[in-house]
């Protein structure tokens, strides 16, 4: 078994990450023909390890029914994101966390959770594709405009989008520092 840290985690991705997406949000609340509209983000994550990263995000999107409601709202979530395989250049990945739901204008304001899955592929060093969905529960039963049945409202969003990684190399130097190589090891010296 090799003595030598696993590194690909800093060669593809990094500790710091600015991500962008585009895609549908679509309603899960009291009326029937919710229709897909446009949603999209932009967020920061941080990783604390190479499977653990704290995000927080802005996220803007518009909730429709056929023919009876067309409104915009905006979240601003925080996450914890898991990563399990960090070192290859695919890897699902899972969220969940809360925050807060408004309308436009912070008309209607109420708090959330959220969770959801999706998965990466670094297409080149340092950037991300990615392709996910998340489920989000309103602690509220207006968000749709009207209060029916007892279960608060909800909406699902899917998205497509690109991480940008940047930093850890310090963080890969110090990993590499105690490898031992063969020139530490045999030195070359000059003989006389």
């Amino acid at each position: 078994m090799s003595n030598i840290p696993q590194t690909d985690f800093y060669d593809y991705r990094g500790t710091n990450v600015v991500d962008i997406s585009i895609g549908s949000a679509v309603m899960n609340g009291d009326y029937p023909d919710p229709l897909f509209d446009v949603y999209w983000h932009f967020g920061y994550k941080r990783y604390i390890i190479p499977y653990v990263s704290v995000d927080i995000g802005y996220h803007k999107f518009n909730l429709v029914y056929k023919d009876l409601f067309n409104n915009g709202y905006m979240s601003f979530d925080a996450n914890v994101e898991l990563l399990p395989f960090p070192h290859e250049r695919f890897s699902p990945f899972a969220y969940f966390g809360g925050g807060i739901h408004a309308s436009n204008y912070f008309n209607e304001v109420a708090p959330k959770v959220q969770g959801g899955l999706g998965v990466e592929y670094i297409v080149y060093e340092g950037i991300g594709l990615t392709l996910y969905s998340d489920y989000n529960a309103v602690f509220s039963d207006e968000v749709d405009g009207r209060i029916f049945g007892e279960t608060d409202d909800a909406y699902w969003r899917i998205a497509i989008g690109l991480n940008f990684y940047f930093g850890g190399q310090k963080k890969k130097q110090k990993l590499l520092q105690n490898v031992p190589s063969v020139i530490k090891t045999n030195p070359i010296t000059s003989q006389k």
